[in-house]
């Protein structure tokens, strides 16, 4: 218990909310800083207060620690004032961590720039299928500080986690029982100095790491390669490329087609059918799950079974609706460049792209050589949409649509027999929503309300 402790809390999102509330639980007094002076109590309790606008000199002050939102960077000069201070500062992963209740099972951690989403939820459906009593959420779905919602819950015998970049800066002791980095490429260069900064906040996720633990990574990606040289534990990788050997591994995935096999211990082959796993990308997706399964000590009929039961994730190449012969796809978690292409390797023609937000500054280049020859045509929306426009001139009609509803409008017009509709922004949704769920959300009401 944190009785008599208090605790400052930086941002109010939902992470932020999250350790405010776990902070509460276990009896700690709460000051809540957000620098949006609109900012309304999201809590109501004798304990917590709230101070909005401009933080308060020496805020950290009789703190026990700093828990920081995972949008509020670390580098903030009021942050780095106050470890230089001497005061703990760390992030809402590290504060469920220290706080997880006695007798807690082990955490699998996934990190990447795309599919993490798909491969924790996937790596749920897995485990589950032997250690029913598994939370699974983090980044995805409820914040990993609310996994518990009384200090007296009965421990979960396992905790699948996603981490992103942002909440893995704020991880100092936390302990990961399998890591794995699925991919690196271009995003958050808004926040970033450089990608190697980018990559290096990923590779925390090894840092904790301890003898008996293991780490998984993509054999195919130069840059994770290079990243999982800081790992202290055997490492574990996956690969398109059957002509791979070992060397420098202590075991292999191997995926082709449908189909991906194990080279170490038991040998074991998996077959990848299941609809909701299409595509090269989400064959990746169920090795890496599948890897970190294993090392877990999940029997492989149960993972095979997880593999046959996954029902997707929303907004991942979500199937909204067939209408007259066009397929609906919300694709609203593609919010960079090269998740957009993931989405437009799986599919094989005739789409008309939805797509803007809130650029991060990478260029659309790659996602119109992508396109070429497969897009019929792109409606821009949001922020970004005269950059997406300028990206695609001369390649194929661009129709400056603004919004969502004028975007899904002009698509059923012009969409014929055989097309799919494609929402993969490309883009952050927070120039017009207030996250990638909503705007799919919404995408789907649209389309559903199509007559």
């Amino acid at each position: 218990m944190l009785s008599g402790q208090t605790f400052v809390v930086i941002g109010l999102g939902k992470s932020g909310i999250g350790a405010a509330k776990l902070l509460l639980r276990r009896g700690a007094r709460v000051i809540a800083l957000d620098e949006n002076v609109d900012a309304s109590p999201p809590i109501v309790d004798p304990r917590f207060e709230l101070k909005a606008g401009p933080f308060p000199a020496e805020f950290w002050k009789g703190a026990t620690a700093v828990v920081v939102s995972p949008g509020v960077p670390l580098s903030k000069p009021e942050l780095v004032a106050a470890k230089a201070a001497g005061a703990q500062v760390y992030g809402e992963i590290e504060l469920a961590y220290r706080t997880l209740p006695a007798g807690a099972g082990p955490i699998l951690g996934i990190t990447g720039t795309n599919g993490k989403s798909t491969t924790t939820a996937l790596l749920g459906e897995l485990v589950k299928q032997h250690v029913p009593r598994t939370f699974v959420g983090g980044n995805l779905g409820t914040a990993f500080t609310l996994a518990y919602e009384s200090p007296d819950e009965k421990p979960y015998d396992l905790h699948v986690i996603e981490l992103s970049s942002f909440q893995l800066e704020g991880v100092q002791d936390a302990r990961f029982k399998v890591s794995a980095i699925l991919n690196l490429t271009a995003d958050h260069i808004d926040r970033y100095p450089s990608h190697e900064a980018y990559g290096l906040a990923k590779a925390r996720i090894f840092d904790g790491q301890q003898s008996g633990d293991f780490a998984v990574v993509n054999a195919d990606d130069p840059d994770v390669l290079r990243l999982s040289r800081r790992a202290k534990v055997p490492v574990y990788a996956f690969t398109l490329d059957g002509q791979k050997t070992n060397p420098g591994f202590s075991g292999l995935a191997v995926g082709s087609g449908e189909k991906f096999a194990f080279t170490f211990g038991v040998p074991a082959a998996f077959t990848v059918t299941n609809r909701a796993l299409r595509g090269a990308h989400n064959l990746q997706n169920a090795m890496a799950a599948a890897l970190m399964a294993r090392l877990a000590g999940i029997p492989d009929a149960a993972i095979q079974r997880g593999l046959d039961s996954f029902p997707g994730l929303p907004h991942r190449l979500e199937l909204v609706r067939e209408r007259g012969g066009v397929e609906w796809i919300n694709d609203s978690k593609a919010t960079n460049v090269d998740s957009s292409l993931v989405a437009m390797k799986a599919l094989e023609g005739d789409v008309w792209l939805i797509a803007g937000g809130k650029g991060k500054g990478a260029p659309y280049t790659p996602l119109v050589e992508s396109a070429r020859g497969k897009v019929k045509g792109v409606l821009t929306i949001g922020k970004d949409a005269p950059a997406i426009a300028a990206a695609f001139a001369g390649v194929c009609p661009i129709h400056d649509c603004g919004t969502i509803e004028k975007a899904v409008a002009q698509a059923a017009e012009i969409s014929t027999r055989g097309d799919t509709v494609l929402l993969s922004p490309a883009c952050a949704s927070y120039d017009q929503f207030n996250h990638f769920e909503h705007r799919g959300d919404v995408f789907k009401a649209l389309v559903r309300g199509l007559s």
